[in-house]
Order: structure tokens, then sequence, then C-alpha cells
């Protein structure tokens, strides 16, 4: 076998210029587009507060509230930390937690221990389970929120009752005690509470489904405004705490909420419905299993041509050994069952070569050397190998 001309060495694999020849528009694209975000949040992070902030005129801000509020005389005061909102709180003022369920465990234990003794009001606008139950004792959030946002007070809070309709949807409530107001029912269940001190010289606790009643944009809708301003205007002062997450208060090894915990229960049913949704999705797509069906084959290829287009990339590898071993195992093959071999021994020469022996009869032939050797050491030898495995297999199907 002779060896063909080398070829020169090639490489489909791109340089680093390459690539960055192909890719640079995108990165520039993309930079472009980062650097663009970067500037729009930092000029805009000045401007722009989170939702029910009393100083933000944004549709979700409070600033309407609390300007009505200062039209009546009640001061707003806006605190980020639960050590400012415990010392703030006190006969005089109206304490409103405005995201109560950010608050860790032991967070909502202290807040709750100085909201107590205050005298004052404390109002927790949509607290769900994870808080309700530490900030107002004996209160407990149903897991279904309302389904309607606009609802009838039907009770006899007086605040209420002068509001009339107002948007108080949103997380449900249920309650132990029997003193308290439960208002604005859902399906039976309360979307605002209020509860009377529990001990002489203690405050009452308002808690309030949802906070649609404190945003600028609906501010001026149904009773809205004047249900606001009645439960935050009692006092003439208002302490408006808005928790944050950089409160070092917030360390807590005990309470510290979990993934699951910090996603809403909406997010987990829609999560539960688009995986119901992708597997009818997969199983309507999925391939139908049914009878075997023949096709024409496009090309018809002999067995010869696959042979010899084997026989050449041998060649052309120099692979005399892989060569020489595919004959001999293929001579293996089909000898071990004419001389009563298994086939699953057919390449054990303690078990094909006696046999083989036998047959023939001790005609004196190296069979071990023909059939178990070592590669041959040129094309010539290759070939005389071929020629002296047909001559043997030809000799074992002799009658």
């Amino acid at each position: 076998m002779t060896s063909g001309a080398t070829l020169p060495a090639t490489s489909t694999s791109p340089t680093v210029r390459q690539l960055w020849t192909h890719t640079r528009g995108i990165v520039l694209a993309l930079a472009v587009l980062l650097v663009g975000a970067v500037a729009i949040a930092a000029v805009r992070s000045n401007s722009r507060h989170d939702a029910l902030d009393p100083r933000s005129a944004d549709p979700l801000g409070s600033r309407a509230v609390s300007a009505l509020l200062a039209d009546r005389g009640v001061s707003t005061r806006v605190v980020t930390t639960l050590d400012a909102a415990r010392a703030a709180a006190g006969p005089q003022s109206t304490l409103l937690v405005a995201a109560p369920d950010r608050l860790t465990h032991r967070q909502q234990s202290e807040l709750h221990s100085a909201t107590a003794r205050s005298g004052g009001r404390t109002v927790l606008v949509a607290a769900g389970s994870w808080s309700v139950g530490r900030l107002a004792p004996g209160v407990t959030a149903d897991p279904a929120t309302s389904a309607r946002s606009t609802l009838s007070p039907r009770c006899d809070l007086p605040a209420a009752r002068r509001a009339g309709t107002a948007d108080t949807g949103g997380i449900r409530y249920t309650t132990r005690r029997t003193d308290a107001d439960a208002c604005y029912p859902s399906a039976r269940l309360a979307t605002l509470l209020r509860l009377p001190p529990a001990t002489s010289g203690s405050g009452d606790t308002v808690v309030l489904g949802a906070p649609d009643i404190l945003y600028n944009k609906r501010l001026d809708e149904q009773g809205n405004a004047s249900l606001a301003l009645q439960l935050l205007g009692s006092r003439p002062h208002l302490i408006w705490y808005l928790p944050s997450l950089s409160d070092t208060s917030a360390t807590d090894d005990g309470g510290r909420k979990g993934l699951l915990d910090l996603l809403p229960s909406g997010w987990l049913w829609a999560t539960l419905q688009l995986f119901i949704a992708a597997a009818l999705a997969a199983l309507w797509r999925a391939r139908r299993l049914g009878p075997l069906v023949p096709e024409q084959l496009l090309v018809v290829v002999r067995a010869s041509e696959t042979v010899e287009g084997r026989a050449r990339l041998y060649r052309k590898a120099d692979a005399r050994d892989r060569a020489a071993a595919a004959l001999r195992s293929t001579t293996r093959t089909r000898l071990a069952p004419l001389v009563g071999v298994p086939v699953a021994q057919a390449h054990a020469p303690e078990a094909l070569l006696p046999a083989l022996s036998a047959h023939l009869q001790g005609d004196g032939r190296d069979l071990h050397t023909l059939l178990f050797g070592s590669p041959p050491g040129d094309d010539a030898a290759l070939i005389a190998l071929t020629d002296q495995l047909d001559a043997l297999e030809r000799e074992v199907r002799r009658p």
C-alpha cells in the first residue's frame, strides 16, 4: 500500500480576528443599549419612588392622599427603618406599614411589641400570611384573593359607612375576635378589618387587603378618598413606614424567607398552568406511534461500493493493521459455525483452533499465525494474507 500525496493542513476553526469581525456589530449595539439603560436609570432614580410612597406623584404613588391629609392638619413623615418606626409610634400618631411582608419575623414581632403599647393606630396594607399573624394576632389571611375590587361596607364601622363603596378588594381576612369590625366582605370574608384596643392604653389596628384606595390614580374613584382620610387622619401625625431591604434590623436567622416565600401565589399558579400547557402541547405535537411504512431510498448504494470506499480509506490512512484485523475477524466469524463452535467463542483461540484443526485433519498449516497473528508489514503481505484466508475458508466449506 502506498501513501498518497501529503495535503496541506487546513482548519475550519475561525480565528479571533474573524470572530471579532463578524460579531463586533452586535457587541457594539449591546454596549450602546447597556450604556443607555444605565444612563436612563441614573437620571430617573432621583425622581422616581416606590409604590405607595407619599412623596411620589406617579400613578402608584400616594402624594395625593398625603396632600389631602396636610390640608386637614395631619403631618406625614416617611421612615424606612424599624428603629425609626418604633421610635415614632405614639398615642398621637398613626403608623402605616406599606409592605408588611417585607419584614422578617423578628422585625414583625418587635414592631408589634412597640405598637401594642403605643396607644396609636396601626394600619397594615396588604398584609399576607407571612406577616399578618404576628402584626395582628388572631387574624388569618385567606390564600384566595378577592375576585372584585369595588365592594360595599356592610359593617357598622363609622368610617366605612360614611365612605360607602370603595376599592378595597385584594387579600381577605378572618379573625377569632368577636369585637372586630369586618368590612367590605368578598365571599363572606372581610377585606378590611379593624381590631379595637386589646388592653387599656393600647391602640387599634386596621388591616387593609389592598392598597388601591391610597394610589394617586384611584383616590378620586368611589369612596376611596373618604375612607383613606378617615383611616389615616384620626391622629395629628402619620408615620409612613416603607420597609427597606437595606435596614440593618433585617438580619434575621430564624425567620428568613425562602425563594418560594418571596414569590406571590399568583406566580406559582401561573407556572403550574404553563407547565400543564407545555405538557399538553408536547402530547399534541408528539410523533404518533403506528405501523412501519416502507419508503423508497432516494439513492441505492451497492454493497461493493461501500466495501471499496472503506478499503480506500484504509489505504489512505495506511491502516494495514485494521484492515488485517477486520479480515481475520470476519473469517473467524464465518468459520466457527462450520466447525461446530458457537459464534460467541469464534475469537477465542483455545476454542476455535482445535475444532478447525480436527476438521482439516491436521494438514500442518499454522492456523494460529493465520487467524490470530501480527499485522502484515506491507501491502504485499496484506494481499497474501487475504488469499490465504480465502483459501482456508474454501477448504473448510469443501464437502
